[in-house]
């Protein structure tokens, strides 16, 4: 079995295949051109985000068996045609589902505690208590959108809180637990006080939080993004916080992210909705780190391992 690794991960994906004798090729570097050329000679790809699986590559890919992705999503890959081809698909959602609810709690209770400006205060030689009085989780009500493993997680974090319920919306039936309550989208507008997203990239979920979205809630909401940055429509996001629509946001993932973005700062070229974001004393933002710590890295790598030696070694 030869497998290509085109994405950096952690070593153990490599040593556990090399002791099962499979060949494994390294290519960190290469322009995605170069690897279609050579892809027909793999039977495994192992990847993160470097590029798109499309069926062009795909095509490519005659004797490809499996691809495994160290990430939670396959939004990278063109899932319904790798199928239809017999390739066998590994991602990794179980690796990083707890660093994922830790982070996502992290912001929320920064946001509720305003930790981020007190710290710039304080180091700034500013002792205001006042203006940094914060409000509790105790007695909120969290939406939690999407239930799968992420939101599944988050909910379970939350237990110890004393929150007045966790609910939940999906898609999907029948996903609710003991941590969170499934609900219609009717109940989640009436009661949330705070929305976490847990959803992945799809048709359904790009934009979905737009104006629309936001004004049918009965109140003011949090919302906290650790899934995917184009679920939310920046710019109305950023017209209910001025709006005081949406009380604050935590955002990991951006609409702005990917290559493009140190371009931004450097062209001089942020969009006008971005430049709010990165002022506003009520967002915190992080660099799509929620499930990129020392830990979720060794995970990522065994889940994928073990996926892959299940349906592939007798």
């Amino acid at each position: 079995m030869k497998v290509l690794h085109v994405d950096i991960n952690h070593p153990l994906i490599i040593e556990q295949f090399n002791a099962l004798g499979f060949q494994n090729d390294e290519d960190y570097t290469s322009s995605k051109e170069i690897i279609e050329d050579k892809i027909e000679a793999y039977d495994g790809l192992i990847i993160r985000s470097r590029f798109t699986i499309d069926a062009q590559f795909l095509d490519k890919a005659k004797n490809l068996k499996f691809i495994g992705r160290l990430g939670a999503g396959l939004e990278n890959i063109d899932t319904q045609y790798a199928k239809s081809l017999g390739i066998f698909l590994a991602a990794a959602p179980e690796g990083n589902r707890n660093a994922v609810g830790e982070h996502a709690l992290g912001m929320l209770l920064a946001l509720f505690n305003k930790l981020h400006t007190a710290d710039r205060e304080v180091r700034n030689g500013k002792w205001d208590r006042e203006g940094n009085r914060g409000i509790e989780l105790e007695g909120k009500t969290i939406g939690v959108i999407g239930y799968g493993n992420m939101g599944k997680a988050f909910a379970k974090k939350l237990k110890g809180f004393d929150v007045d319920e966790v609910i939940c919306y999906d898609i999907k039936g029948g996903v609710e637990d003991e941590n969170a309550r499934q609900v219609g989208i009717m109940e989640l507008r009436q009661r949330a006080d705070v929305i976490s997203l847990h959803v992945p990239q799809t048709e359904l979920t790009i934009g979905m939080v737009n104006t629309e979205f936001i004004e049918k809630f009965h109140k003011p909401i949090w919302i906290i993004n650790t899934a995917r940055g184009k679920c939310i429509k920046t710019k109305d996001l950023v017209d209910a916080l001025q709006s005081g629509k949406v009380l604050g946001a935590g955002l990991d993932v951006l609409e702005y992210e990917k290559s493009s973005f140190e371009n931004m700062f450097t062209d001089n070229n942020l969009p006008e909705a971005f430049q709010y974001l990165i002022q506003a004393e009520n967002v915190i933002l992080s660099p799509h780190v929620a499930g990129w710590t020392v830990e979720s890295k060794i995970k990522l790598a065994q889940t994928v391992v073990d996926k892959i030696i299940k349906n592939f070694v007798v």
